[in-house]
């Protein structure tokens, strides 16, 4: 209706201001109304004057060399002379504007071409839209600083969980080997029935005890993942989950096996585990397959299940699992997706780009 309306106006012969057919529904529209030619403007609304400070008597002649800031200044007589040679005739995109008293404006404009007293002419309306442009870029700031800072308390949990797990490993195995050793000691030297009950339940707890520290050093960042690589280590995990939870799993690999880095590893192994989570919590899924592919220059992953599939909007919105997947594949400048598996259940697509080298 409003570009109806501003053809009907620019081609009227007797288009003045201020004697404008519609000069009420114009002067009042909440968009800013524009006329351009021979690079002025010829006529503009409230509205829009009011976007650059500005009186309509005032900014009426203005060129756009006055009201368009330098640097922008080339990119918009590009868009306004092709839209009077007609290629294309419409067009709309965000300008910048020079305001009264120096700021620059940010503004939608969608002009089109149109005849205004017998010549081509530029007729469109116009939206400040300065405030909304500055949220979005606070926002991709602010979506940008929460990436790095979770980016940076994924990696120093790593580093914790490594720390932790080297002393759980060489300090408190060794002081439990050393315990092991001690009661060994008492338990050979053990004269009386009860002694040797006592020593016997002592050496017992002490060997359940270092199983504990080891499983628990295992869990905390595996030694195989180091010292045999992904593949392996994914074999391993999936092995016993399968008998943990009586889930009948298989692993499948293809491709030259590379060498990852360290991170590469870590966040692919994270997101296999976090996976086997939900599958494990969510599925109640028989049967667990998983694909590893090593391509020339990307790792792809795939696991699929027979459970009863995923929500369509969790997958999308994601519970913190999925989303820490997802953060974790970002990070690896990867992408992450999840929906539904060809015969039912879930399927998780990984790809990551590689990085190391062949092996």
């Amino acid at each position: 209706m409003m570009n109806e309306t501003l053809t009907n106006m620019a081609e009227s012969p007797d288009f003045c201001y201020p004697d404008i057919p519609f000069h009420a529904i114009v002067e009042q529209s909440l968009a800013g109304i524009y006329i351009l030619q021979d690079e002025c403007f010829q006529y503009v609304n409230v509205t829009f004057a009011e976007m650059l400070g500005y009186s309509p008597e005032e900014m009426t002649g203005l060129s756009l060399q006055a009201l368009v800031p330098p640097d922008f200044l080339d990119n918009v007589l590009d868009r306004y002379h092709k839209r009077l040679r007609g290629d294309p005739p419409s067009m709309r995109f965000v300008s910048r504007g020079m305001h009264k008293d120096g700021h620059v404006v940010s503004i939608e404009v969608h002009g089109s071409r149109m005849t205004y007293r017998g010549r081509p002419a530029v007729v469109g309306v116009g939206i400040d839209v300065t405030e909304r442009l500055q949220r979005e870029e606070e926002l991709r700031e602010s979506r940008a600083q929460l990436q790095a800072l979770t980016a940076h308390i994924n990696t120093v949990r790593e580093d914790q969980r490594a720390k932790i797990a080297r002393d759980l490993h060489d300090v408190l195995g060794g002081m439990l080997t050393s315990m092991k050793m001690d009661v060994t000691r008492i338990v050979r030297r053990a004269r009386t029935r009860e002694m040797k009950e006592i020593a016997s339940g002592l050496m017992q707890l002490t060997k359940e005890t270092i199983d504990t520290v080891r499983k628990l050093s295992e869990e905390l960042r595996p030694s195989v993942l180091d010292h045999l690589g992904l593949q392996v280590a994914i074999e391993r995990e999936l092995a016993a989950f399968s008998k943990r939870f009586g889930i009948d799993a298989v692993c499948e690999s293809g491709g030259i096996k590379m060498i990852l880095s360290s991170k590469q590893a870590t966040w692919v192994y994270r997101i296999f585990q976090q996976a086997l989570n939900n599958i494990a919590s969510h599925s109640g899924a028989t049967q667990v397959r998983v694909r590893l592919n090593f391509g020339e220059t990307e790792l792809d992953m795939e696991i699929t299940d027979n459970g009863c599939g995923i929500d369509p909007l969790r997958s999308t919105i994601g519970s913190m699992g999925i989303l820490s997947m997802r953060q974790r594949a970002s990070e690896l400048g990867g992408s992450l997706e999840l929906g539904p598996g060809g015969n039912g259940g879930t399927k998780l697509e990984l790809t990551v780009p590689l990085l190391g080298r062949t092996g």
